[in-house]
């Protein structure tokens, strides 16, 4: 009997102790946290009253706000290139779109060429009192750029600001009141005209005679190329010294889909259609006048 009771006993406290391990194990895991829970992606935790408007600018989630900060961080890479590109360059716009084909095969049209002040990178014996190497000393010493001796000059036809610029070689420098078409001209680019015959001969003032590379004859004879006169130092705008092929025809089709949005003398670079296009070509296409008549 006294075995069967204390067999009884310690299966009685066997249970307690159990029960007492259980009570203890439910209490500390009602004492453990809960684990935290994950933000969702879309939980925006800025608030203007805690972070203040700039904070929360920056690094709310927003829908509308994303979009504006997205605007604004375009424009800024904009200003940003345009500020390098004009410090290399030394003119606005930096760069100007071929729309024609009086260059080629040099430059084609839909090129997209980056243009330097005039004083900007000179080569051998440019003409005095400017940067410019024309064809006949380019011939002699060496200087080319584009496929070609002498420098690609960019200049406005007879000095009219109305007029499209036009973007050709310089091939001789003249004087006023020079027989430059005896004197210096290929007769081939003159159709074998004598200075009688050619309107800007005598030349009518000191300035370069140009031509296209892909033209017949010179800008300054009769119905050729860029219909102007002898070139003066100041009508000239820059100079081209490289290309990018085909960038060109995105300021080109902007164009033609939104002329009114192409105002004259005036930089239309925030006028595009989204912000990514914006960083791209905005600061190097969109500003008047980027295209250069090539005829």
């Amino acid at each position: 009997m006294g075995s069967g009771s204390g067999r009884g006993d310690s299966g009685t406290d066997g249970s307690r102790r159990q029960s007492t391990l259980a009570t203890q194990t439910t209490r500390e895991r009602d004492r453990t946290p809960p684990p935290p829970q994950r933000a969702r992606p879309d939980d925006d935790r800025v608030t203007i009253e805690d972070d203040g408007p700039i904070r929360w600018f920056l690094r709310t989630n927003n829908g509308t706000v994303v979009a504006v900060r997205d605007v604004l961080s375009s424009v800024a890479l904009v200003a940003v290139i345009g500020l390098v590109l004009f410090g290399i360059s030394g003119i606005w716009p930096p760069l100007v779109a071929v729309e024609s084909g009086s260059m080629e095969p040099n430059m084609e049209r839909g090129d997209m060429i980056f243009v330097v002040a005039e004083d900007r990178f000179a080569g051998d014996d440019p003409v005095d009192g400017t940067g410019i190497v024309t064809r006949e000393a380019g011939l002699e010493n060496g200087h080319e750029k584009f496929g070609g001796a002498g420098d690609v000059i960019i200049f406005r036809p007879n000095g009219n600001a109305r007029e499209t610029p036009v973007i050709h070689r310089a091939h001789f420098w003249v004087e006023a009141d020079e027989n430059w078409v005896d004197g210096q001209a290929n007769p081939e680019f003159v159709n074998g005209a004598s200075c009688e015959r050619v309107r800007a001969c005598p030349a009518p003032h000191d300035g370069f005679v140009t031509k296209g590379d892909a033209n017949s004859g010179y800008d300054q004879t009769a119905n050729v190329g860029a219909d102007t006169s002898v070139v003066k130092p100041e009508w000239t705008t820059g100079k081209g010294m490289f290309r990018i092929p085909w960038l060109g025809h995105v300021r080109l089709s902007f164009e033609k889909l939104f002329p009114f949005a192409v105002i004259p003398d005036v930089s239309s670079t925030l006028t595009l259609l989204s912000p990514t296009l914006l960083g791209m070509v905005g600061a190097i296409g969109f500003a008047y006048p980027p295209r250069s008549r090539r005829r």
